[in-house]
Formats: structure tokens, C-alpha cells, sequence
């Protein structure tokens, strides 16, 4: 049965052509580590650029060659990122060069292979997490298990405004997602067909943890 994520007005997908043609070379099984990792990077500001528009700015002065002036500048103590461990650290850099000095934490999930189900083995995030602009970074949203809760850690550490941007998404992820947080913006690069019975992303690009750190020959 065919998902249509067009009711959630939450689910934003970046249908640029840069985004797009980096993200089939991601897609090919004959992409090396050390260029697939540059990829994701240069995904990830793309997307960046794209998630981060309505940054919180403040004016400074300043004087250019010409005149004083008052300018506004970007908030970075405002804003936090947050990668799901271990892919998102993948996306780490992008968001990093995006906005340089801007604060980070960190969670930690794995999926089980039986269940297909999120388990946590770390949290680490600023101690103000509720004053700062918050976004949760993780490559794929597959079933949508490790996202949901994901948010539900950061909630419970006080964040209140979250954004979340991954690179490849599967319909059944967006729909759980979107279902539990309708007020949580969901950026996507690529919306895939479905999951297969694995719990993979079709097409998809393999186990993007695996890919990014070389721990793999050929993904799965």
C-alpha cells in the first residue's frame, strides 16, 4: 500500500538538483569511503542552507569601508546539532562549517537486527538545551523508531524547538514521524519508495554508518 505524505505539511522535501545528483552518488554501491563521506557533508550544508533559514540574528555595529553601520549576525549560542550516533556524526561537519561555534550534542542508538527497534546507550546535551534552537541530524529515517525517540530524549531534557533534517527518507518513516510530532519540521533530500523487509530504504544506499566509517567493503 502507497504512503502519501502530502497531508503532513511538517515534511519538507528538498527537491534540488545539486542535493539530488550528489545524493545518486551516494546511492552507488561504487562509491569509496572517503568521497562518500565528503558527500554526505556537502549534502548536509545543502540541506542546511535550506533548514536553517530562520535562524535567530542579532545586530551588531560594525564599520565597512565606507560607513558605520548596524548589521544583523547569526545567534550561534542559540542554536544546538545534534547527531544520532553513529551516522549523524556523519553530518556533524556539514552543520559544523554551516555555522561555526554553534553547540552540539550527542545520542546514541542502535537498531536491533531482531526487533528493527531503537535501544539508547548514550545522551550527552547541553545543560540550556531549552533555550536553544535544536536540530537533530541522522541520515536515514527508515522505520522512523531511532527520530521518535530521538525527539522524545530531547524533550524530556527540556528542548522545545526541534527541527530534523536527514538525507534519505522511506514513507513509512515520514508517516511515523510526522503522526507523533505534526509540530517538528522534517527536512528530507530524497523521499525513497518504501522499506523492504529488512527495514532497508529502497533503493536507498546501504547502511550509511557502515559506509561513512569504512567498516564495510559493499553495503548491505
Amino acid at each position: 500500500m502507497s504512503i502519501d505524505i502530502s497531508k503532513y505539511k511538517n515534511a519538507i522535501v528538498l527537491n534540488h538538483p545539486l542535493i539530488t545528483h550528489k545524493i545518486t552518488q551516494l546511492r552507488d554501491k561504487a562509491t569509496k569511503t572517503n568521497q562518500f563521506r565528503l558527500l554526505v557533508k556537502e549534502v548536509t550544508i545543502l540541506e542546511g542552507y535550506e533548514a536553517l533559514r530562520h535562524l535567530p540574528t542579532y545586530n551588531v555595529a560594525i564599520e565597512t569601508p565606507v560607513e558605520p553601520t548596524v548589521q544583523p549576525v547569526v545567534n550561534r549560542k542559540a542554536l544546538c546539532f545534534v547527531p544520532i550516533l553513529r551516522a549523524g556524526l556523519g553530518m556533524a561537519d556539514g552543520m559544523a562549517e554551516l555555522v561555526p561555534g554553534a553547540t552540539f550534542g550527542h545520542i546514541g542508538l542502535y537498531r536491533d537486527e531482531v526487533t528493527h527497534q531503537p535501544v539508547e546507550y548514550y545522551c550527552k546535551l547541553p545543560q540550556n538545551i531549552s533555550e536553544k534552537d535544536v536540530y537533530l541530524i541522522d541520515p536515514m529515517l527508515a522505520t522512523g523508531g531511532s527520530a521518535i525517540d530521538s525527539v522524545k530524549m530531547l524533550k524530556a531534557h527540556g528542548a522545545q524547538k526541534i527541527t530534523f533534517i536527514c538525507i534519505i527518507a522511506a514513507p513509512e518513516g515520514v508517516k511515523a514521524f510526522c503522526e507523533t510530532y505534526p509540530d517538528i519540521p522534517l527536512y528530507i533530500g530524497a523521499l525513497d519508495r518504501c522499506l523492504n523487509e529488512d527495514a532497508y530504504i529502497c533503493p536507498g544506499l546501504g547502511d550509511c554508518g557502515d559506509r561513512t566509517f569504512g567498516t564495510v567493503v559493499v553495503e548491505k
